[in-house]
């Protein structure tokens, strides 16, 4: 396992799109280790392939409570429910926070990393989570999606 340098803001390859992962191999679950790892390390909560510099559509979520690290391989959001306006970093975007809209729930169909297909849905942070990772593979990043910081003054003053 090794930790892997994570992307910044101004590179590139953050607004590209991933490719599916074909091939389910030594190579890949290598990747999703090191993708554990490294976003340990920097504390994060998720992380996508492409922010390791890998355009495949590979995404690793650990809320750190008491239920497994999700390994989501080739992620589909099937379905949304609600909304709900949240506080958002990126390990891409280290020391920003910025407002964004969510879904307050979130379904997704994956492959895990021996290849079954699984369904998960979450609620609150991990639908989060899940919406902002995958937005990483489709080449969305945190800046697209923020609430502007104008948002809702363009009420009328009192004078």
């Amino acid at each position: 396992m090794a930790i892997r340098n994570i992307r910044k803001e101004d590179d590139e390859i953050l607004k590209k799109k991933s490719k599916e992962v074909e091939v389910i191999d030594d190579r890949v679950k290598e990747l999703i280790k090191d993708m554990i790892e490294t976003m340990h390390k920097f504390d994060g909560v998720g992380l996508a392939a492409v922010q390791v510099g890998i355009l495949k559509r590979i995404v690793v979520i650990d809320l750190y409570d008491e239920k497994p690290i999700l390994k989501l391989i080739n992620p589909v959001i099937i379905k949304t429910k609600g909304k709900q306006e949240v506080e958002e970093g990126c390990l891409s975007f280290p020391n920003k926070y910025v407002k964004v809209i969510r879904p307050e729930e979130v379904t997704v169909e994956a492959l895990d990393e021996n290849g079954k297909k699984i369904k998960v849905t979450g609620t609150g942070l991990l639908a989060q989570a899940i919406s902002h990772e995958v937005d990483h593979l489709n080449g969305i990043i945190l800046t697209d999606v923020m609430i502007p910081r104008n948002y809702g003054s363009n009420r009328t003053r009192r004078q």
